[in-house]
């Protein structure tokens, strides 16, 4: 869950002019155990659904454009980002996916790490409470993939991974461009090969956020077509 304080992503964002939304749905945890309860097996359902229900809050009040908005997010909120494009394709112009899951499946069966920066909700619930099982529920996990619904993405993409992240394998974003890329030519990818599950060195922080700014631009800022 967030806390109140300083977030530079959203100041960096603000900064350039965008208005930013980062809501807090079910299965955010910080609001209670129903409120992160509620977000069991949802990946992709109702998990999402209260993301673009965010966007269509700030589009009555006036605060976004609803044509130019774009979905990014990190890890979970990769795929969410990912899962949004699918599910609400009126809705987002774009997509940045870092670090992102793409495939439910392989966060069984391909280098899940159980490592230090597991949260404790991970631990205690794990996987299969939070997710589903991958057999029982395989149909779930394909209509909930993104890699499975790559073909459904046309809007411009901008994906980034880390080289040696334990969390989230740099096969969930290779095996996805490969996909996406089959359908989607606006596709930017980047790879910083010595990051983990972020960006922890400067130069590379610096080489992120000046694509996303380009990136934004390009699509809804003042570069964009109107």
């Amino acid at each position: 869950g967030k806390s109140w304080g300083w977030d530079p992503e959203s100041q960096f964002l603000a900064s350039r002019g965008y208005a930013v939304l980062e809501p807090e749905f079910r299965g955010s945890t910080g609001f209670g155990a129903h409120h992160f309860q509620a977000g069991l097996k949802q990946w992709g359902l109702k998990m999402q659904d209260d993301i673009a229900d965010g966007a269509r809050w700030a589009i009555a009040k006036g605060i976004v454009d609803p044509k130019r908005i774009c979905i990014a997010g990190p890890s979970y909120g990769g795929y969410a980002t990912l899962m949004g494009l699918i599910n609400d394709p009126e809705l987002y112009k774009c997509g940045i996916n870092w670090v992102g899951v793409t495939d439910l499946g392989l966060l069984f069966d391909n280098g899940w790490v159980f490592s230090s920066d597991a949260t404790d909700e991970l631990k205690a619930y794990t996987l299969p409470q939070m997710l589903g099982d991958p057999v029982k529920d395989a149909e779930r996990f394909k209509a909930t993939s993104p890699i499975q619904q790559a073909a459904r993405i046309t809007q411009p993409l901008l994906l980034a991974y880390g080289g040696v992240d334990e969390r989230v394998p740099l096969n969930h974003g290779t095996q996805f461009r490969n996909a996406v890329m089959r359908t989607n030519q606006q596709v930017e990818w980047v790879q910083y090969p010595e990051e983990g599950h972020g960006w922890a060195l400067e130069k590379n922080r610096i080489d992120f956020y000046t694509r996303v700014e380009k990136f934004l631009d390009r699509h809804i800022g003042s570069g964009a077509v109107r």
